[in-house]
């Protein structure tokens, strides 16, 4: 063996080595305050290990009782908007894929248009009223169901299929919808596992239309929107600061002391770990392509 592999293999290791540290440090981090107590993490020093154990953080953070509800109409949401929104861009992507299509170019180029153009929050507001949306659990769902971006990402993807495989299945009978169930939707499977993934990240990390369409409605309270309204209330500088605001969570209901550093980040840990738990089952798709194979050269 020569020097250069070796040379290369052991920068090659160092390197991702270094690379991981500089990416799981954060995180690890921001577990670590999360699990130390609040007063002492003021003291700064924490690294990768809590210097005083506690789970106080975590107590002051599921004080209030509305952060489980509010996880599960987060849960509710996400779920929902990533189906629906996979199934209706796919559709609507294979649909102006189709180069029969006469007016695929047009309505492609009125889709492109949202991505440079908005009415704004007032006309959007306005627009959910008249829909009869607001205080309403579509209006979580609804207005994200079709996303451009999404559509030219998939359409991009399915112009890159054989179309000897469409054109199989009209020999056999098929019609368009059944090419598309059958056909079509089983093999964009990786570029719908990312889009996916920014779906669904998008609607669990959502906070904002909480906060204007449902706020008056706390049952349709958000978890994002919770540990905003949580944060919030422990940065307020005119507060004591044994005292979470609008938590009820006090240093003698905790048994210790929390403070805005250590509720960050156990918030920050709440919000973050169930959507990492999903990553890990659609990483696979992320480079390996389900037509790889699927017509013979």
């Amino acid at each position: 063996m020569g020097v250069e592999p070796i040379l290369f293999g052991t920068f090659n290791t160092v390197f991702m080595i270094c690379l991981v540290t500089v990416t799981l440090y954060p995180f690890l981090n921001t577990i670590a305050i999360s699990l130390n107590e609040g007063n002492d993490t003021i003291r700064g020093g924490i690294y990768l290990w809590p210097r005083e154990w506690t789970i106080q953080n975590y107590k002051a953070v599921f004080a209030s009782g509305t952060i489980i509800p509010a996880f599960w109409v987060s849960v509710a949401r996400t779920v929902l908007s990533t189906i629906l929104n996979l199934f209706l861009t796919t559709m609507l992507a294979y649909t102006l894929s189709r180069k029969e299509y006469v007016f695929r170019k047009q309505i492609t180029f009125v889709f492109v248009l949202t991505m440079y153009f908005s009415a704004g929050l007032i006309p959007n507001y306005f627009l959910i009223k008249d829909l009869h949306l607001l205080n309403s659990f579509w209006v979580y769902v609804i207005p994200s169901m079709v996303s451009a971006f999404n559509m030219i990402v998939i359409r991009t993807y399915i112009g890159s299929l054989h179309e000897s495989l469409m054109e199989s299945a009209r020999i056999d009978g098929a019609g368009e919808f059944t090419i598309f169930m059958r056909v079509v939707f089983p093999l964009c499977k990786p570029v719908l596992a990312t889009i996916a993934l920014f779906v669904a990240v998008g609607a669990w990390n959502s906070w904002f239309d909480a906060f204007i369409y449902t706020s008056s409605r706390q049952n349709l309270s958000t978890l994002q929107y919770e540990l905003m309204k949580l944060i919030s209330s422990s940065m307020n500088a005119n507060s004591d600061p044994s005292v979470v605001n609008g938590a009820g969570v006090t240093a003698e209901s905790t048994g210790s002391m929390v403070t805005p550093m250590s509720i960050r980040a156990a918030v920050t840990i709440v919000a973050s770990v169930p959507i990492l738990l999903v990553y890990p089952f659609m990483q696979k798709y992320f480079v390996v392509g389900m037509n790889v194979g699927s017509v013979k050269e």
